[in-house]
C-alpha cells in the first residue's frame, strides 16, 4: 500500500524516501493556515514524524494529514514559542520550520539553530507599504547572512497579522523543497526565496470559472480559489483516481476508484460550503467554454493545453495554464484584451507535439498506469497557488507575470 501511493516520487533519480520515513521534524506556527497546509503536504510526501508547537491547527487539514499517510503522527501543543525551556519539545529533530509571524520567536529559534547546529527553515507571508508577499530562507550555523534580520518578523510578540492562504498554499510548498533537500542531503538556496506584488483588492463580483483537470494542479487550485472565496466553480476531468495518486492528490484519500471531477467537487463543496460542479469529460474542440470568464488549465499533456489556447484565444476567455515536473513547474496567463500569444505558442507545445493534431490525440483514462511519470506535491502546490494569484491580480487590474519555478535554482522563480 505505502509502495504503491509513493510510487511516483520513488521512480525519481537519487530520491531517498528513507531519509524521509525516519526523520522528525518541528514546526513552529501560528493561529493561520500555514503550519496546517505544511503539515498536510509533509506527511502527503511521507514524513512520518511531526512535532508541532502552535495555538491552533485546522482540523480539516490534520484530519487529512492522518488518512493520506497512515504511518503519520503528530504530536500538536497548543501555544506560542515564548521561551527556551520550549526546547525539550523538539528533541531529537532533525531541523524546525519556522512558520510563525513574530520576532520573539525567529529569534530565539535562530539562536537554537547556532547553538545546537540545527537546521531552520522560515517561512511567512507579509503585508507592507502597500505590497504584499513571502519570504523563505533556510538557516544554517555559518550562514550569517548579512541580511538575517530580513526574516525577522517587526512583531516581537504574537499579535494579529496578515495571512492569505494562497500564498501559505505557496510557501508551504517551498518549505516542504527546502526540508526534503537538507533530510536528503541536496542543496538547499542560500538566498532570501521571495515573491511580491502590490496589495490586492480583489472585486467581489463572482467569475464563472472553469477548471480543467482535478489532479494535484486541480485539487490546489481548487483550494486556492476557495480560499479566495470565488464560488462559481466547474471541475472538468475524465479520469479516476488511482492509489499513485495519492503522494499528492491530497482530497482523495478515501476515494480510489472514483472519478476526480466528482470528488473534487464534493470534497471542496463539503469543506467550504460552496456549491462548485462538475464535468466527468475530456476537453477537447467540442467542449463549451460560452458560460466561462475564465480558465484554468490543469490537464498533464500538451496536446490537451493546445486545444485549450486555442478555444479560449477564439473565444476571448482568460486562460491560466500551469504546467509542472518533478522540479519545476510554470504558470503562463493569457489575457485576451492585451496578449496576442498564446501559453501553447510561448511554450512552444506545437513543435513537442512534432504538430500532431490534437484533435486526434486520446489519452486513455490509465495514463497513471501505462505511462508512469515521476511526480510529487510541491511543484504541484506552488505551481496551482500562482494560478490563483496570477487570476486575482488579473481581476485586481495588476499585470501579472508569467511565472516560471526551478527547484534547483537560487532564487527559484
Amino acid at each position: 500500500m505505502r509502495q504503491n501511493r509513493l510510487d511516483r516520487q520513488l521512480r525519481i533519480e537519487g530520491w531517498n524516501q528513507q531519509a524521509l520515513d525516519n526523520a522528525k521534524i518541528g514546526v513552529v506556527g501560528d493561529d493561520d493556515l500555514l503550519a496546517s497546509l505544511y503539515v498536510m503536504s509533509a506527511s502527503a510526501l511521507g514524513i512520518n514524524h511531526i512535532v508541532a508547537l502552535a495555538p491552533s491547527l485546522d482540523p480539516l487539514l490534520v484530519e487529512t494529514a492522518k488518512k493520506l499517510n497512515p504511518r503519520f503522527t503528530l504530536t500538536h501543543l497548543e501555544g506560542f514559542y515564548a521561551h527556551p525551556v520550549i526546547d525539550e519539545l523538539f528533541k531529537g529533530c532533525r531541523l524546525i520550520v519556522d512558520l510563525s509571524h513574530y520576532g520573539l520567536a525567529n529569534k530565539l529559534l535562530l539562536e537554537k539553530g547556532f547553538r545546537e547546529n540545527i537546521p531552520i527553515i522560515r517561512g511567512f507571508c507579509y503585508e507592507k507599504n502597500g505590497d504584499q508577499g513571502f519570504g523563505v530562507f533556510s538557516y544554517l550555523r555559518g550562514r550569517e547572512w548579512q541580511d538575517l534580520e530580513q526574516i525577522i518578523s517587526p512583531c516581537h510578540l504574537p499579535t494579529g497579522h496578515f495571512d492569505d492562504g494562497v500564498l501559505d498554499t505557496i510557501i508551504s510548498g517551498i518549505v516542504l523543497e527546502e526540508t526534503k533537500n537538507l533530510l536528503m542531503g541536496q542543496g538547499v538556496s542560500d538566498e532570501l526565496i521571495a515573491y511580491t506584488r502590490k496589495q490586492l483588492n480583489t472585486p467581489n463580483d463572482q467569475q464563472n470559472i472553469l477548471v480543467v483537470g482535478s489532479g494535484a494542479l486541480g485539487i490546489f487550485v481548487g483550494l486556492g480559489l476557495a480560499y479566495s472565496k470565488f464560488q462559481n466553480i466547474t471541475f472538468m476531468d475524465p479520469d479516476i483516481i488511482e492509489i499513485t495518486n495519492l503522494n499528492r492528490q491530497v482530497l482523495f484519500y478515501d476515494a480510489v476508484g472514483e472519478s476526480k471531477a466528482k470528488t473534487l467537487s464534493k470534497k471542496l463543496n463539503e469543506l467550504f460550503e460552496l456549491d462548485t460542479s462538475n464535468q466527468v469529460a475530456y476537453f477537447d474542440r467540442n467542449s463549451d467554454i460560452s458560460y466561462f470568464d475564465v480558465v484554468f488549465d490543469c490537464v498533464d499533456n500538451f496536446e490537451s493545453r493546445i486545444v485549450l489556447s486555442e478555444k479560449c484565444a477564439g473565444q476571448g476567455k482568460i486562460l491560466i495554464s500551469g504546467g509542472t515536473s518533478p522540479d519545476a513547474g510554470q504558470v503562463v496567463t493569457y489575457n485576451p484584451d492585451a496578449d496576442d500569444v498564446t501559453p501553447a505558442e510561448l511554450l512552444g507545445m506545437y513543435d513537442i507535439v512534432e504538430k500532431r493534431n490534437p484533435e486526434d490525440y486520446q489519452r486513455e483514462r490509465a495514463a497513471c498506469i501505462y505511462q508512469p511519470d515521476p511526480s510529487v506535491i510541491m511543484t504541484n502546490q506552488i505551481t496551482a497557488g500562482f494560478m490563483v494569484d496570477s487570476f486575482r491580480r488579473l481581476l485586481d487590474g495588476q499585470r501579472p507575470v508569467n511565472i516560471f519555478y526551478d527547484s534547483k535554482s537560487n532564487t527559484r522563480f
